[in-house]
């Protein structure tokens, strides 16, 4: 199996059975993408080293605008993407098996946590996986400690208070909070036109 294989699995939202191709596949990425992850967080790197460990994580070239600051967590790496001027604090944990996009100008506040795979109910199937994407709009604001679950999408222009956790899809420009998150209010702006 090649990764093009395995992210139009995925990208049906195929479940990925233990034991299958596509779950041998996975497993095999992950120590690829753990290995990287090890190298970013073993100590001090540059802005430019943090891209160069990022760009060989997601196996795509990244602005120069991106910044993350490790420690940083993830366990496949290539199917994530980050946009233009994307900021990603520190202590931040991506499962991007089933797809994380995050949009320009979006900020990840620290400790936040993005997941894109949900185990199966049955629980003699349990290892089993179905992958719901995760896509963040941009100029979105996640507050620190936020966690977002698979299949959600973020509107543009939204914010997440800190400790949130975000179970459905959010409008762009509305502020949402709690646990399940909700809406708060609008911001009162319009990211369309920023």
């Amino acid at each position: 199996m090649e990764l093009q294989d395995f992210l139009q699995h995925v990208g049906r939202g195929s479940v990925i059975q233990a034991g299958s191709d596509e779950h041998a596949f996975m497993h095999r990425a992950a120590q690829e993408a753990l290995h990287v992850v090890a190298e970013l967080n073993s100590g001090y790197r540059t802005p430019e080293e943090v891209r160069a460990l990022l760009t060989r994580l997601t196996g795509q070239t990244l602005e120069e605008s991106v910044t993350l600051f490790p420690p940083f967590y993830c366990e496949f790496g290539k199917n994530l993407t980050l946009g233009a001027g994307v900021f990603v604090n520190m202590g931040c944990r991506f499962q991007d098996a089933g797809g994380i996009t995050i949009g320009d100008g979006t900020l990840i506040g620290h400790g936040s946590t993005i997941v894109t795979l949900n185990h199966a109910v049955d629980p003699a199937r349990r290892a089993d996986m179905t992958p719901a994407p995760v896509t963040i709009g941009r100029k979105v604001w996640l507050g620190a400690s936020v966690t977002v679950v698979p299949g959600v999408t973020i509107g543009d222009g939204a914010i997440v208070g800190a400790g949130a956790v975000v179970t459905r899809d959010v409008p762009a420009d509305t502020i949402v909070a709690g646990v399940p998150a909700r809406p708060v209010r609008t911001t009162g702006f319009d990211a369309s036109s920023v």
